[in-house]
């Protein structure tokens, strides 16, 4: 891809104009280069109308002062012009290089990880061995406090279960179930039998 620029050995000056009539009309044209060519005769004009900018190009930097000083915020046809000095851009190369390949891979996720990186370590638990030894030195029915109760905070106790905990509430969970289920009455089969009479009477 080629990118053409244009080399600004001279001073330039750009117009911001908010008539139409320098682009529209011959005769506004020849009267607007007219003010600047008393400075520099040899300006030349570059017109850029869908920015309303006309970009002058000056032989000495002197002549692009002056006309600036003096025609800057001034009348044009009943309307008011400013005049910028334009900045010149350096292209080093008139080739667009591709980018550096710095962090091209965080476009996709590449084949393989990208040089220097390392898997990070998973972090050791955290195992509070006062906490398992109060508990371990508890008996069925006592009560270890881990947090003292503040006025904003609840107090956090672990309680260690009895031994028969576990049956009763087994049993009370089964005598529950048993009260909740109804008891479903099978409907009796009627005693009813096919005789020989029967069946010759229905042939």
């Amino acid at each position: 891809m080629h990118i053409k620029t244009t080399k600004c050995n001279h001073l330039c000056l750009v117009v911001s104009m908010t008539s139409r009539e320098v682009f529209n009309h011959p005769e506004a044209q020849a009267s607007f280069e007219a003010l600047f060519h008393t400075f520099d005769p040899d300006a030349h004009f570059q017109y850029f109308k869908s920015f309303r900018r006309v970009r002058i190009n000056f032989s000495n930097a002197l002549a692009a002062a002056e006309a600036r000083l003096r025609l800057h915020k001034t009348d044009f046809h009943g309307k008011e012009m400013r005049l910028y000095f334009a900045q010149s851009v350096h292209i080093g190369s008139p080739r667009l290089e591709p980018p550096k390949p710095e962090k091209q891979f965080l476009i996709s996720p590449p084949a393989s990880p990208p040089v220097g990186w390392e898997q990070s370590q998973d972090a050791m638990p955290v195992v509070n061995y006062d906490l398992l030894c109060a508990i371990s030195k508890l008996g069925p029915g006592d009560k270890y406090e881990l947090h003292t109760a503040t006025p904003t905070t609840p107090s956090v106790v672990v309680h260690v279960c009895k031994e028969d905990l576990g049956d009763s509430l087994a049993q009370d969970d089964s005598e529950v179930d048993n009260m909740a289920r109804p008891k479903i009455v099978q409907t009796r089969r009627p005693d009813y039998t096919h005789s020989v009479e029967q069946l010759s009477a229905l042939e």
